[in-house]
């Protein structure tokens, strides 16, 4: 009579040991999924950030270089782009598009020393240049979540637990070779060079 209610006791201690580690591992798995999520958001605020900068940078190179209709449209264009995009593989390549944009319209507002000069224009490029260091904060923030999500959703035994349960990997916001170069213009040349 004593073994049965020893064998019922250990079998029950174990079931509520594997429960609890289920339990543990599942909700260890909605931490770092939510992390990643509450990282991206950080991500997204900047880019909205950057994107509501565009249309005045914009609107102050137009005062002085109205001729430059496909940069402004081609800017336009990318934040558009940046606006719509839905996973952070979208963003990462409108913002790479956007990144593109804005090097052709610093380029423009090169050859205008007067635009150069102009308080608006040095404003709004000191304000760009702080949400670039922002982006890329956020950026590493971000992908060290998704690093640490991903790692563990892979290992074992999580993976088996993850699989089922429909968490997926997610995508890392990687910038492309040429847009990995902070976006800088030096405006401070005089007109003679």
């Amino acid at each position: 009579m004593l073994v049965p209610i020893i064998t019922i006791a250990v079998i029950a201690g174990l079931a509520v040991l594997i429960a609890l580690f289920l339990i543990g591992v599942y909700n260890g798995l909605v931490r770092s999924r939510n992390r990643v999520q509450e990282a991206w958001s950080g991500i997204d605020v900047q880019l909205r950030r950057r994107a509501s900068l565009v249309p005045n940078l914009v609107e102050t190179v137009k005062g002085y270089a109205a001729h430059e209709r496909e940069v402004f449209e081609e800017v336009t264009r990318a934040r558009a782009m940046l606006e719509q995009a839905g996973t952070a593989g979208e963003a990462a390549d409108a913002n790479n598009f956007l990144t593109r944009a804005l090097r052709h319209l610093f380029a423009v507002a090169e050859n205008y020393p007067q635009l150069r000069a102009s308080e608006n224009f040095m404003a709004l490029q000191t304000e760009l240049s702080d949400i670039e260091e922002k982006i890329a904060f956020a950026r590493q923030f971000y992908n060290r979540n998704v690093l640490d999500y991903n790692t563990r959703i892979q290992t074992f035994p999580n993976v088996v637990i993850a699989r089922n349960l429909g968490f997926r990997e997610a995508d890392f916001f990687e910038a492309e070779e040429e847009a990995r170069e902070e976006v800088r213009v030096d405006f401070t040349r005089g007109d003679g060079d």
